[in-house]
């Protein structure tokens, strides 16, 4: 087996089709991608966790723990001035966009069409449709990519319509 500093050394010399063949080797499965630098620094990852160990049972718990909205602990590095305690507990925020509350309505006309959107707690409802973000929901309407809160009137930056 070769050494993950041997592999790393090989990468930078070669082409996307041998780092594919080698993403294959070294993770054990096949890749789609094509982005060199992508492949390289997965193989170099790989093949570091392969020979040093890969992320510990509390990294994986706790990134689980983010991917669930939980709450999560943080931990003060050791140099840091103590606060209230070692360890503080940190709320995930509700909602990406903050001052919208689930529930609220927006409103906006776009040609001759009144568009009504509702907030919910995991995205936003148009016409039957929960869409991720408001960029999204002004995207479906009018077929051109905008920023969503631009497009509600939430922030400056203009209003065609």
């Amino acid at each position: 087996m070769t050494t993950a500093a041997a592999i790393i050394a090989r990468l930078p010399h070669l082409t996307v089709g041998e780092l594919r063949d080698l993403h294959q080797e070294v993770c054990g499965q096949p890749t789609a991608s094509r982005h060199k630098t992508w492949l390289v620094r997965r193989i170099a990852w790989q093949a570091q966790a392969r020979e040093q160990g890969g992320l510990t049972e509390q990294v994986l718990a706790q990134a689980a723990a983010i991917a669930a909205g939980q709450q999560v602990r943080e931990r003060r590095p050791a140099n840091a001035a103590p606060a209230a305690g070692p360890t503080k507990l940190l709320a995930l925020p509700a909602s990406r966009d903050p001052g919208l509350v689930p529930g609220q309505e927006l409103r906006r006309p776009w040609h001759g069409r009144d568009i009504l959107v509702t907030v919910h707690p995991d995205g936003f409802e148009y016409a039957g449709t929960i869409y991720r973000s408001l960029s999204a929901v002004a995207y479906a309407v009018t077929g051109t990519k905008w920023n969503g809160h631009i497009f509600f009137g939430l922030k400056r930056g203009g209003r065609a319509a």
